[in-house]
């Protein structure tokens, strides 16, 4: 639920990147100004599941200029350089660390030229970033949390102030599956210091979404407050993701007030056991959702995805149930939509689904409500979400074995009084006039999305 209760939180004020303290002050909101960066759920494409750590400048603006053709129309509007760009190495996790990174002379991990040859001459991410936005999207990275190690042994200074990267750092706090960072004391002037001096840079550079990886699972509080404080001065346009996860649930009021999407497990691949479990998983974040800050179910695993270490390139294993499922649940969660796969190869099944206009009126209402499960019975259940304009978004869903059963949702249960008039998202039908509830038969692993309208008298 669109919670409305104060949080007391630092932002920076006032102060310029030059000075040698933080510059905090303690402020009281009742709703941060960040949320209005995502009233909706963000949508957009992401180069992980397909590049892992391998993408590079050219494969980038091949997807993205099919992005600009295919998918903007459809709200698809961020482009986001995904994990290692700093990494001259075309390694793939587990990553051990294989050598100098790009790094600029104030610890502040730069693009390789190799993989992204516009980033000559310390211009970054500025180039590729305006190319982007010159298509109509919005340029966004990911980065790892914390400080690099190759700038801690270097005791690089901190850009503007008289800080270095020793008093930043720490050491004691890092990455099972990365070696390249040490965290950074988030409660401390000179890791407040660090933040600041990055986002300082990616503004310069045009980035509008920043991806913090390592950040929710464990959950690293006082980093996310630094990062959020950095952000709220020197970065107020750019959309904050958190991963992986599981975030805690325990930690949701926190982490609503700090990010406009987190994870809520870890990386969602093309298995059904992943699928099934997601469905608990929103199911728990139901009462931290809401405009500006959404619980994420990760990446879509649906066309070829696939990075070498976990399996090879392929098309997605989920059958066409399977997938149903998963933009059932991504739509009525709602969570954010974030393509995964290789745009370029995208198959027409494939890009109907990402692009049904009903099913995205869902996802994006502009309520916010979160869709909740309404009644279960084994392995059969319903959700529903109110919308906007009057209208209820009802899910079906079958998780179980046995085919075609039926599942019968009752009007009262989703907050749906009178005679409904249901749509068929998926198969784009009026089924006609109900009274009281609707019984469907649903596929093993599959889904019903239906929107319920009232009657005309």
């Amino acid at each position: 639920m669109h919670r409305r209760h104060f949080l007391q939180v630092a932002v920076a004020t006032g102060v310029a990147l030059g000075a040698d303290r933080s510059g905090l002050a303690q402020k009281t909101v009742a709703e941060p100004a960040f949320w209005k960066l995502a009233p909706t759920p963000p949508m957009g494409w992401n180069s992980y599941d397909y590049y892992g750590a391998t993408v590079t400048e050219a494969e980038f603006l091949a997807n993205a200029q099919y992005q600009q053709r295919h998918l903007l129309p459809s709200g698809y509007q961020y482009a986001v350089v995904d994990y290692l760009w700093f990494d001259p190495s075309q390694a793939t996790p587990p990553i051990a660390h294989h050598g100098p990174l790009a790094m600029d002379a104030f610890g502040r991990l730069l693009p390789a030229v190799n993989k992204f040859p516009s980033a000559r001459h310390g211009a970054g991410f500025k180039p590729l970033a305006d190319r982007t936005t010159a298509l109509g999207l919005k340029f966004g990275i990911h980065i790892m949390r914390g400080i690099p190690r190759q700038a801690v042994a270097a005791n690089t200074p901190i850009f503007g102030t008289h800080f270095t990267a020793r008093q930043a750092a720490n050491t004691t706090s890092t990455c099972s599956w990365n070696q390249d960072m040490y965290g950074v004391r988030g409660d401390s002037r000179a890791g407040q210091a660090y933040f600041n001096s990055l986002i300082r840079l990616y503004a310069a550079w045009g980035v509008t979404f920043i991806k913090c990886d390592d950040l929710s699972y464990p959950y690293h509080k006082d980093e996310i407050h630094a990062l959020r404080r950095a952000l709220s001065a020197f970065g107020p346009h750019m959309v904050l993701s958190t991963s992986p996860g599981p975030t805690p649930v325990s930690e949701g009021r926190d982490i609503s007030h700090c990010a406009n999407m987190w994870r809520i497990r870890n990386d969602c691949w093309d298995s059904w056991r992943i699928i099934n479990n997601m469905i608990d998983l929103v199911a728990a974040w139901k009462n931290y959702v809401g405009p500006g800050h959404w619980a994420d179910c990760d990446m879509l695993p649906l066309g070829r995805i696939g990075k070498d270490a976990v399996g090879g390139r392929r098309l997605t294993h989920l059958t066409m149930d399977e997938q149903r499922t998963v933009m059932t649940l991504w739509g009525i969660a709602p969570s954010p939509l974030i393509i995964g796969s290789k745009l370029t190869e995208l198959d027409p099944w494939t890009l109907s689904l990402l692009t049904n206009r009903e099913m995205l009126a869902i996802n994006q209402d502009t309520l916010g409500t979160p869709g909740t499960r309404r009644h279960q019975q084994g392995l059969l259940e319903y959700w529903a979400k109110p919308l906007a304009d009057g209208d209820v978004a009802v899910a079906l869903f079958n998780r179980g074995p046995n085919n075609g059963q039926p599942i019968t949702a009752t009007f009262s249960a989703v907050g749906f009084a009178g005679k409904a008039v249901v749509r068929d998202i998926w198969n784009s039908t009026t089924l006609g006039e109900f009274t009281h509830q609707i019984t469907l038969p649903v596929s093993s692993h599959g889904a019903r999305l239906l929107r319920l309208r009232k009657a005309a008298m």
